[in-house]
């Protein structure tokens, strides 16, 4: 139960529901074992006795009976539910609000197919448990209580005799749920694996088609499905092993009851009616009993399912805020000191020995091969990831100082691949600054050379854009981004390769107007072309983690090194292109 104390925050707050739906429970129950005395009473009073005439009073209490236990039942059952879908409503509220403060390392090594699955069917496999497990235990519970004080009532011996395999049926259910829970967490392991396969393909559907491999992607698929498969194949044989051998000692306890029960009605010691009575109690037992195998199934199934909810509820938060972080206005003065990241334990620095200052309306190039370390320094600033040694200062205070909220509503990111929600253009530029009015989104568009492609669209702001951002080239995308990022007035201003999507006519345009957006601000440009950082007032060049050189882009072009090679590759192509055209 180690699984359910762990969770237990999030539903022992709405117990009253469950508590009651116990309540209406005990009725219904006790009522399931009337059932049988009113058998009993018709056999030996009514038909043994020749007393036809008190069948309208049985009749009219048996109704009595069903109209109580139909209103319990749907008391019970309600109740029992609004149990279940109110804890796991603040369950999924708080894995959600984990998974938004969660830092990017735990996101680097996480699926989001898992994910996914988590928050959906293994959340709804803890609520199915929360709403009929623990009532079904209690109702078990409840119902071979009342059934064997009826049945030693009615013959002591009789009910010894019965109940002589019930230790043997214990013994195998309890075999049942030693090799049932480990089944039941490789089906959610499986489920989760299968999700990710799915999300994976459909995200990437434009490379597996460019690429003619959806005859790779069906078999992938198709081992993830066959995992599934063959994880559920082993939990059903389980059940065709275990469940016969269950339902055989019931039918040994049956017929032990009637080869007894038998005698003593002949030697008098037993009515008829008890012994019909006595049988019928006997499955009230017998029944709940093997049902046992039903509940541990679900029981097994919240518990694979709570382990894993549990795995995101306890995952480390890599990033924390100081209890007295402070939220104060920033001006955008940035310094690194000697800093060194590393990403993944036993793995290469992504930055080594890195020390720069950038002072508030300076802006900065960032130019390099990929993996030199140029998008992990912007991730720094923000906090994204924490340095392994070394310090980042913003305004002359470590990053950590600051509230999390705070310093990160001073940086304006437009990164590589821009990510647009599936919304209205409108509430896509606006989606840092929900408060702004249509001029200043207007206004922000126009800056991101946005305004003219919007209002060639349909509905202009109003549009709706799919998934992503689908219906919109890469260049659109991007200058949206932008917009978006000019809306929160940001203090720092980070272009990860912002205009990589876009043409040389509309990056001129898009160059033009961020210079006006990057007075006053500290700007960091991350680019492959020097055409969009040459104007900058520094530019570090990178490789390997390390500042390689540093200085303007005249300075650089004077070094003869790794910045002079990347000038001279780009301009002979651009001229090799040109005396071509002529």
């Amino acid at each position: 139960m180690d699984t359910f104390k762990r969770l237990k925050q999030f539903y022992w707050p709405f117990r009253k529901y469950f508590f009651w739906s116990l309540f209406f429970l005990v009725f219904v129950t006790a009522i399931t074992v009337v059932y049988p005395i009113i058998l009993q009473q018709t056999i030996d009073e009514v038909v043994l006795k020749d007393r036809y005439n008190i069948i309208p009073y049985i009749a009219l209490a048996f109704l009595i009976v069903m109209i109580v236990k139909g209103f319990a039942t749907y008391l019970h059952q309600y109740l029992g539910d609004l149990f279940g879908i109110t804890s796991v409503y603040t369950m999924r509220d708080a894995l959600y609000e984990k998974l938004q403060v969660l830092s990017f390392k735990y996101y680097d090594n996480a699926k989001t197919g898992d994910l996914m699955s988590r928050l959906t069917a293994d959340v709804e496999g803890f609520r199915f448990f929360l709403s009929v497990g623990f009532a079904e235990v209690v109702r078990i519970t409840l119902l071979i209580l009342f059934s064997l004080s009826v049945m030693f009532y009615f013959s002591v011996p009789l009910t010894i005799v019965t109940m002589a395999a019930m230790p043997f049926l214990a013994v195998v259910v309890f075999r049942f749920d030693k090799r049932v829970h480990p089944a039941f967490r490789s089906i959610r392991k499986s489920f989760g694996n299968l999700n990710t396969r799915v999300q994976e393909n459909i995200s990437g559907m434009n490379t597996v088609k460019s690429l003619s491999r959806e005859g790779f992607e069906i078999d992938r698929f198709s081992s993830s499905n066959g995992t599934y498969k063959q994880n559920y194949i082993k939990t059903s044989e389980l059940w065709a092993k275990f469940f016969p051998l269950m339902e055989f000692i019931g039918n040994v306890c049956a017929v032990a009851l009637l080869a007894f029960g038998g005698y003593l009605v002949i030697d008098g010691k037993v009515t008829p009616g008890e012994l019909v009575a006595f049988f019928s109690l006997v499955w009230y037992i017998l029944g709940p009993l093997m049902n046992l195998g039903f509940v541990i199934n679900l029981f097994s199934q919240a518990k694979a399912s709570g382990e894993r909810l549990i795995e995101i509820l306890d995952a480390k938060e890599d990033i924390v805020e100081k209890e007295h972080a402070i939220n104060t206005p920033i001006k955008g003065h940035v310094t690194f000191k000697d800093v060194t990241l590393t990403y993944t334990e036993n793995d290469d620095s992504a930055l080594k020995n890195i020390s720069f200052d950038a002072h508030p309306g300076k802006v900065i190039g960032l130019i390099g091969a990929t993996g030199s370390g140029k998008t992990s320094i912007t991730q720094l600033i923000t906090r994204f990831y924490e340095p392994e040694k070394g310090e980042v200062l913003v305004d002359g205070k470590p990053v950590s100082d600051y509230q999390l909220k705070s310093l990160r509503k001073h940086i304006g990111f437009v990164l590589q691949e821009p990510f647009l929600f599936s919304t209205s253009i409108r509430e896509n530029i606006s989606y840092g600054n929900p408060d702004m009015s249509d001029e200043q989104i207007i206004d922000a568009a126009k800056r991101a050379q946005a305004h003219e492609f919007i209002m060639e669209m349909p509905k202009g702001y109003d549009t709706m854009l799919g998934e992503r951002g689908m219906g919109l080239s890469g260049g659109q995308k991007q200058r949206i981004a932008i917009a978006r990022a000019i809306c929160i007035n940001p203090s720092i201003l980070v272009l990860d390769d912002a205009t990589s999507a876009v043409d040389m006519e509309t990056e001129f345009k898009i160059q033009k107007a961020l210079k006006e957006v990057m007075v006053g601000r500290t700007s960091f440009i991350i680019a492959h072309r020097i055409s969009s950082l040459k104007h900058a007032d520094e530019i570090l060049v990178l490789e390997d983690g390390k500042i390689f050189e540093r200085g303007t882009h005249e300075q650089l072009l004077n070094n003869n090194g790794p910045y002079q090679r990347i000038y001279d590759i780009q301009y002979q192509d651009r001229e090799a292109i040109m005396n071509g055209v002529s």
